[in-house]
């Protein structure tokens, strides 16, 4: 273990260190700026070698942080699963709050997005959130619950709200599933877990570490939906870079009425082609288009104007003494 990364690379041809021939008949000498150079690259490959114990220490690091978040947010994910299964009526309503707390994001000055602020009693009273309440109380009461077993640390509403909504849009996907299996809750899962997207959620799980907001988000960023023209609905996500085909894919976040919804957006011809091949999707075994372009969308939304931190939730590992075991 103690030989040097050179004699592990005999022959290296970059490093020249050999003698020079010169403009001196008869003499061969090693040039002094060839001798800097061998030098230089012999301590810097040493050095390299060396460093190799840091970079696996790094990454034994890195990889225990990762391992400490997922286990976290699979944690998370069941929590608000069973609370969602226990009043599945605010669906709909826990789609809305994730995206009216999003959809207050500005491009200009590069404020509001998804930064929890929708839980202040002064924004969740806007006329835009009436009757969203209850789902705010839900993700609260799962908050406690999230937080008496995190180990690093609470949970903030940034996270936690957007988290509500993949588990609310998940909810919708197998509830899809058992309805085109009769009801059968057990071959819904089934065909959920072969034919849905479970797997597009990866960009999505790692905005993971925003942080939230500590006042409310300024008022009239967000349009009452239910009173809401479709021009007033498309100006509205063209001012965060969203077109047609995310305002079409996103009815189900709109309004509790999906169908009603859908119908109105109908009406534009702008819209009309997205809501019809969305309504398509959703009539296949896998809805395969429709999944993946709402998870795409809600990711998109879910992020705007978020600094990540991707430590955040990690905390330090216990350090085991061999000494002290019992064997």
């Amino acid at each position: 273990m103690g030989a040097s990364f050179l004699s592990t690379l005999p022959s290296l041809v970059a490093i020249r260190c050999h003698k020079m021939d010169t403009d001196v008949p008869g003499e061969n000498v090693l040039r002094r700026r060839e001798v800097l150079k061998c030098f230089g690259a012999t301590v810097g490959m040493e050095l390299l070698a060396s460093s190799g114990s840091f970079v696996e220490m790094a990454s034994a690091a890195d990889l225990i942080q990762r391992r400490q978040r997922s286990e976290f947010q699979s944690s998370i994910r069941q929590t608000l699963s069973a609370a969602i299964k226990g009043k599945p009526e605010l669906v709909p309503y826990i789609l809305t709050l994730a995206l009216n707390d999003a959809i207050t994001y500005d491009k200009a000055t590069k404020s509001g997005g998804p930064n929890g602020s929708i839980r202040f009693s002064s924004e969740i009273s806007r006329p835009e959130n009436k009757g969203l309440s209850a789902a705010l109380n839900l993700i609260e009461e799962a908050k406690e619950e999230i937080d008496s077993y995190s180990k690093g640390g609470p949970i903030s509403f940034a996270d936690l709200i957007p988290y509500a909504g993949q588990s609310a849009v998940k909810a919708t996907f197998l509830a899809s599933a058992i309805r085109k299996c009769g009801g059968n809750e057990q071959k819904g899962s089934i065909l959920y877990s072969a034919y849905g997207s479970s797997g597009q959620w990866g960009l999505f799980d790692r905005q993971f570490g925003r942080t939230d907001s500590q006042e409310p988000d300024p008022e009239g960023r967000v349009p009452q939906w239910e009173k809401a023209t479709v021009q007033e609905m498309k100006d509205k996500f063209s001012s965060i870079g969203f077109g047609p085909r995310q305002l079409a894919v996103m009815s189900a976040f709109l309004g509790p009425d999906q169908a009603a919804t859908e119908a109105l957006l109908a009406t534009d011809p702008d819209v009309t082609p997205w809501v019809q091949k969305y309504q398509r999707s959703r009539e296949t075994v896998s809805q395969t288009d429709y999944e993946v372009d709402l998870i795409t969308t809600l990711t998109k939304l879910s992020s705007m104007g978020q600094q990540i931190n991707y430590e955040a939730y990690t905390y330090p590992v216990r350090k085991i003494e061999l000494s002290k075991l019992k064997l």
